[in-house]
C-alpha cells in the first residue's frame, strides 16, 4: 500500500499554509466549511484568524464551529457568536455555528464505543470541509490535532457530552469520569463518522505553534513548552497527527518532555490507533519537506 503524504515546511507563515494545500492536488468543491477552534475566552495560544485569513479565503470558505459542553463563553449560540466577533473570526469570514438549529445524528455502524455521532445540523449545508488545527497538547485527549477537530470540534454541544460519555446520556460530571481508552476511541469513532460523510472532498492542515500542554478551549492555559515547528498537511487525518508527534519526539527542544508527558499520561496516541483500526488512515507516512 502506498504511504500516506504529509507535507510539512518550517516557514510558519499565512503564504505557506496556502502552499501546502496546493501540494495536496485536492481542490474542494462546492460550499466549504473551516473548522477552526475559536479559542476560548481568555486562551492566549489560539491561532489567529489573520493568519488563516489567505487560506481561507482561497478556499471561499465559511468559519464552522459548534456549541462546547461546559460552562465558558462559547456554551449557548449567542455567547459563542459574541466571542467569534470578538476574537476578530465573525469580522473577517462568514461564521457559522453549526449547532445553533440543533443537530443531525451520522451512524457509525462500525463504531467501537459509538454507534452514533451526533454533529452541528448545518453540516448538511457544505460540499467539502478544510480542518485547520493548532497542534497543541490537551488536558482530557492528551494532544489535540485533526482527529480531534473531527470528532469533538464537529460534534455538537450534546455530541460532545455523548462522546465524551462514551455513548450514555450522562451528566456534566460524568464527562469527566470515563474509562479513557474508551473515550479515545469514542473521539476516534466520531472522526471515522465525518471523515465518511464528506469522503474525498476533504483536507487537513495541522500548524505546530504555540505548543502548550493545554488546549485552546482552556481559559487559563500554560504557555508554550517548546518551540514553534512548523505546518502539515495531508489528505489522511492519521497520517498528519502521527506526524506531528514524530516531529515533537524527533525534536531536539528538551521542553518536549513536557508535551509528551501530557500526551502519554492521557494516552493520547490510542485514538490514533483505533481510527486506523477503524479505517480512515495510516499511521505509514512519506513525510515531503517544502522549502
Amino acid at each position: 500500500m502506498e504511504k500516506a503524504k504529509v507535507y510539512f515546511t518550517k516557514d510558519l507563515s499565512s503564504e505557506a499554509v496556502v502552499s501546502l494545500y496546493k501540494k495536496l492536488g485536492r481542490e474542494l468543491k462546492g460550499k466549504v466549511a473551516v473548522k477552526v477552534h475559536s479559542g476560548e475566552e481568555g486562551n492566549q495560544n489560539y491561532l489567529r484568524p489573520e493568519f488563516m485569513k489567505p487560506m481561507i479565503d482561497y478556499v471561499k470558505g465559511t468559519v464552522v464551529e459548534c456549541n462546547t459542553a461546559y460552562d465558558g463563553e462559547r456554551d449557548t449560540t449567542e455567547k459563542h457568536e459574541r466571542l467569534m466577533e470578538n476574537h476578530g473570526w465573525s469580522k473577517l469570514f462568514n461564521v457559522d455555528i453549526m449547532d445553533s438549529e440543533g443537530d443531525i445524528v451520522l451512524e457509525v455502524p462500525n463504531g467501537k464505543v459509538i454507534k452514533k455521532n451526533y454533529v452541528g445540523k448545518n453540516i448538511e449545508n457544505y460540499d467539502s470541509m478544510l480542518v485547520l488545527s493548532h497542534f497543541k497538547g490537551h488536558p482530557m485527549g492528551g494532544y489535540g490535532g485533526a482527529l480531534k477537530q473531527l470528532s469533538i470540534g464537529v460534534a455538537s454541544s450534546k455530541g460532545k457530552r455523548y462522546i465524551h460519555c462514551c455513548g450514555n446520556d450522562g451528566s456534566y460530571e460524568d464527562m469527566f469520569h470515563q474509562d479513557q481508552e474508551s473515550f479515545l476511541e469514542a473521539m476516534a469513532d466520531a472522526a471515522s463518522s465525518v471523515v465518511k460523510h464528506f469522503g474525498d472532498n476533504i483536507v487537513y492542515i495541522n500548524v505546530m505553534c504555540n505548543m502548550s500542554v493545554d488546549c485552546d478551549c482552556c481559559n487559563v492555559a500554560e504557555d508554550p513548552c517548546m518551540k514553534d515547528i512548523g505546518i502539515l498537511a495531508s489528505t489522511d487525518p492519521v497520517a498528519i497527527d502521527q506526524a506531528c508527534i514524530d516531529l515533537v519526539i524527533n525534536s531536539d527542544d528538551p521542553g518536549k518532555e513536557h508535551l509528551l508527558e501530557r500526551i502519554n499520561s492521557r494516552k493520547g496516541t490510542h485514538k490514533i490507533d483505533a481510527a486506523v483500526e477503524l479505517g480512515i488512515g495510516s499511521k505509514e507516512y512519506e513525510l515531503i519537506e517544502v522549502e
